[in-house]
């Protein structure tokens, strides 16, 4: 019986072992939140609003790759979506806050091609014209 309870022991053991999540002992350096862009205004060069990030792209790999930003309307109406390459944004600390900015006009971004969200694939998909 003792050996039977401890084979149980001993497989248990090995199973949650198994299945035991892998943590980081430490936040890796250099790495910034998610919370540092989404929802985060976006200005011009003249530091004019552009508009704000109402999504982030990440890859299979977890990488950052594209920036979705609602430009135009007034309180999210007429609100066009736009996606810019997560590499064309810029950042700097002002104010205690993340200054974020994009060498684009409101513009030219109103003019680019827009997005919409779709639900059942959860992807952004080209804005039907």
């Amino acid at each position: 019986m003792k050996k039977l309870a401890a084979g149980c022991l001993l497989a248990a053991a090995t199973l949650t072992s198994a299945y035991a999540a892998t943590t980081l002992s430490s936040a890796p350096s250099e790495s910034w939140t998610v919370t540092n862009y989404y929802k985060q205004s976006v200005y011009d060069p003249k530091e004019s609003k552009i508009g704000d990030i109402d999504d982030v792209l990440v890859d299979k790999s977890g990488k950052i790759t594209g920036l979705v930003i609602g430009v135009g309307g007034f309180l999210g109406v007429g609100e066009k979506d736009v996606i810019v390459p997560f590499s064309a944004i810029k950042t700097a600390h002002k104010n205690d806050k993340w200054w974020l900015t994009l060498d684009e006009t409101k513009d030219s971004l109103k003019s680019a091609h827009g997005y919409t969200y779709d639900k059942a694939s959860t992807t952004w998909v080209p804005a039907k014209s």
